[in-house]
């Protein structure tokens, strides 16, 4: 409704002003930084109580206490060492720094106020030096201004907290009880975010919620699929519930740029990097990590860039992300951090480090936990000019034992793959030759529920083929493998265990001369998509392991993502606006069938709500398989009732489509005849339109003399 209203109000604005609104791209207009032009957000009430204390517009000032106390002859000297001390950590404005002094002794008080550029700085400032030792008798006491405004705001007399009667929440499951079986998706075009059933039986999504401006940059749902997270100018927000999405929990952290969930849900990442006034310093990185339900910060980092620039598939201004990976299944009892020569390891129990020190890796490049269990992966290059080679080794948190090593040589570059089940580690090494003019590529697979955790080298048929991708079945023992040259490299499926060899890897088939550069197995196993994308413009195939065999082949042109959506029953594939044209979205069945398709203009987001996991036991999940015949009776029957009610719909358009046709028909016929009169007249009289059976056709020839010419010939006697 207050969208509906807001609408309006631009719409009378724009009338008054005599502007035509539908010629406006509003998408197009960008207001300029930090000036909003009385335009409310959405979402500004959010994060009004939290942002109390910046409203006085003093965060950036720091208030300075236990200096010496000095006559005015060492002031100057005094005010040097302190801009000395603090000039370090960010730029003092002109006239930034302010010592009071005594009038009656004409001595300064034991304390001054500096003021920096940014709040950032003010932080730091407070951060480097609260507890700073000038000599035996003067250790700083450092506060923010802001501070000391909020701490004079409580109340003198102690008052018991209002207690409030409780009210339950709403069942943040609920979406998982949908009689259909359906799953949910959420889109982001233009200003608009919206989530959707996926009614594949219906070939058409099933609004479920919408808002405008709901988030400022990107969503992203948890890994278990209970909360929507929004982000912010002030922080970021989680949503959920039955049939709406309300507010959750909101977590202040302003300019917050990007976001992470631990594994089962229960603490948000949030990091935020600031510039700072002197281009000659690092960004300053905050990262928060909160407590999902309650909000509470229970740990917070800061540092420059160059302090999280290590480790992580990809970030901004240098930061790796994510910073912290998170270990020990879905308890959520480990966190790590790599640094430089160390990994830091800490415990949610009491969000510090395990044993209260890191642990010491020279030249550490890489680590991964595995999915189920508290085990590190990690690489080391070769040191020394190859002297010491390089190694992996997997440790075991929180005891830090080494429970295996595989040392390499002449390694140019390694990858770890964990498979999902933590069952299987794949190491995918790439080794110089000889003469080190080139590299060649083989894989060391870990076997890691075995005894010792043996391990087997595997090198391909052509030790020269670049590996372009590599994929772990998931929940299974196969992985895939494209390997060779561009532009049409083969395909190579293996599986770790088969009916004849449980102990060694063997290859079940190659796939020759493919347009394929990404692998998309479904998460339930057995189904890959083979997937042609950016060069190969949205190349598809769809492909049955368990056959070996090819259901279809498809295209999206120039798609950009492809997602399986939590069950394997239904693939997504995506264009967003890296591209400017063919913008939307297509849902596919697992083989391959195209049952959908949707265009949106400045499309950006396509997320599958995950699911959490199978409540049922193993021995429950293969009865139903045994017996999914008996079960798909009843969906067959639902399925051909949805059939007939489609039908029924086709046949209802036609009949729809006939009757708006008839009637057009009838009405031009009345027309034509209410004209009849005025016709007859402007024929003077003769018959209308109806009556020329009557009349006789006849053909009139018409001869006109165009032109007539004399001419004089010459006689000549004798001749008849």
């Amino acid at each position: 409704m207050a969208d509906v209203m807001v609408m309006k109000e631009i719409e009378e604005t724009a009338s008054r002003l005599g502007l035509d609104i539908s010629s406006v791209d509003l998408d197009s207009i960008h207001l300029p930084p930090g000036n909003d032009f009385g335009i409310v957000s959405d979402d500004e009430d959010i994060y009004q109580e939290d942002n109390l204390e910046f409203d006085s517009g003093f965060g950036n000032i720091i208030v300075v206490d236990n200096l010496p106390i000095v006559p005015s002859e060492k002031f100057e000297k005094l005010e040097g060492v302190i801009r000395k001390i603090y000039s370090q950590t960010g730029v003092i404005n002109e006239g930034g720094l302010w010592m009071p002094v005594d009038p009656q002794t004409e001595k300064t008080l034991g304390y001054c106020f500096i003021e920096y550029g940014t709040p950032q700085e003010a932080e730091l400032a407070k951060e480097k030096t609260h507890g700073y030792k000038l000599d035996r008798a003067h250790v700083f006491s450092v506060n923010m201004f802001d501070d000391f405004d909020r701490f004079m705001k409580v109340p003198d007399t102690w008052a018991p907290p209002e207690t409030k009667p409780y009210a339950p929440g709403e069942n943040l499951q609920h979406w998982l009880t949908d009689a259909k079986a359906r799953d949910q998706f959420v889109i982001r075009a233009g200003s608009d975010t919206e989530v959707l059933w996926n009614d594949a039986r219906h070939l058409k999504p099933d609004p479920v919620y919408k808002r405008t401006f709901w988030t400022e940059s990107f969503v992203q749902w948890s890994p278990l699929g209970t909360y929507l997270a929004t982000v912010h100018r002030q922080g970021a927000a989680v949503w959920g519930g039955a049939t709406t999405f309300n507010r959750l929990m909101r977590y202040a952290h302003p300019q917050v740029k990007l976001i992470d969930f631990s594994p089962g849900e229960k603490y948000f990442v949030t990091y935020s990097s600031h510039e700072p006034s002197n281009p000659r310093d690092a960004n300053r990185v905050v990262i928060n990590i909160f407590d999902v339900r309650t909000g509470k910060v229970m740990r917070d980092f800061k540092g420059s860039a160059d302090d999280f620039a290590t480790g992580g598939t990809g970030g901004v201004t240098g930061v790796s992300w994510p910073v912290f990976r998170w270990g020990g299944g879905k308890d959520d009892k480990y966190f790590a951090r790599m640094g430089k020569n160390v990994i830091s390891v800490y415990e949610t129990d009491t969000f510090s480090l395990i044993d209260k020190k890191s642990l010491k890796v020279e030249n550490v490049m890489d680590l991964c936990w595995s999915p189920t269990d508290p085990i590190l992966a990690l690489f080391v290059p070769e040191m020394g000019g190859g002297n010491q080679p390089a190694r992996v080794s997997l440790v075991q948190i929180p005891s830090k034992e080494e429970l295996r090593q595989k040392n390499l040589f002449s390694v140019s570059d390694c990858k770890m793959y964990w498979q999902s089940n933590g069952e299987y580690l794949a190491v995918k090494v790439d080794r110089y030759t000889k003469t080190k003019k080139s590299t060649y590529t083989g894989f060391e697979l870990f076997r890691i529920k075995e005894r010792d955790i043996p391990i087997e080298v595997l090198e391909l048929e052509n030790k020269n083929d670049k590996i372009i991708a590599f994929a772990w079945e998931p929940k299974g023992h196969r992985f895939a493998v494209i390997h060779g040259d561009n532009p049409k490299p083969d395909i190579s499926f293996y599986a770790m265990r088969t009916a004849q060899n449980t102990g060694r890897v063997s290859k079940l088939t190659t796939l020759k001369g493919k347009q394929a550069n990404a692998l998309f197995w479904s998460p339930a196993g057995r189904y890959i998509v083979l997937a042609g994308l950016k060069g190969f413009n949205g190349q598809l195939e769809f492909y049955n392991v368990d056959e070996l065999e090819t259901m279809a082949t498809a295209e999206h042109f120039v798609a950009t993502d492809i997602e399986w959506d939590p069950t394997g029953r239904y693939v997504a594939t995506a264009v967003t606006s890296v591209h400017e044209m063919e913008n939307g979205f297509n849902i596919w069945s697992f083989n391959g069938k195209l049952l959908y398709r949707i265009l949106k203009d400045h499309f950006f987001q396509f997320l599958w709500r995950p699911r959490p996991p199978s409540v049922l036991s193993p021995e429950k999940e293969e009865e139903i398989a045994r017996n999914l015949k008996k079960y798909s009776k009843k969906y067959e029957a639902e399925d051909q009732d949805v059939s007939l009610l489609l039908s029924e719909q086709e046949r209802e358009k036609r009949r729809l489509l006939k009757e708006e046709w008839d009637k057009w028909v009838n009405e031009w016929k009345l027309l034509n005849e209410q004209d009849k009169l005025e016709r007859q007249r402007l024929r003077d009289g003769e018959a209308s339109d109806e009556e020329e059976e009557e009349y006789e056709a006849k053909d009139i020839e018409v001869e006109e003399v165009v032109d007539v010419s004399e001419e004089v010939l010459p006689f000549e006697y004798g001749q008849d």
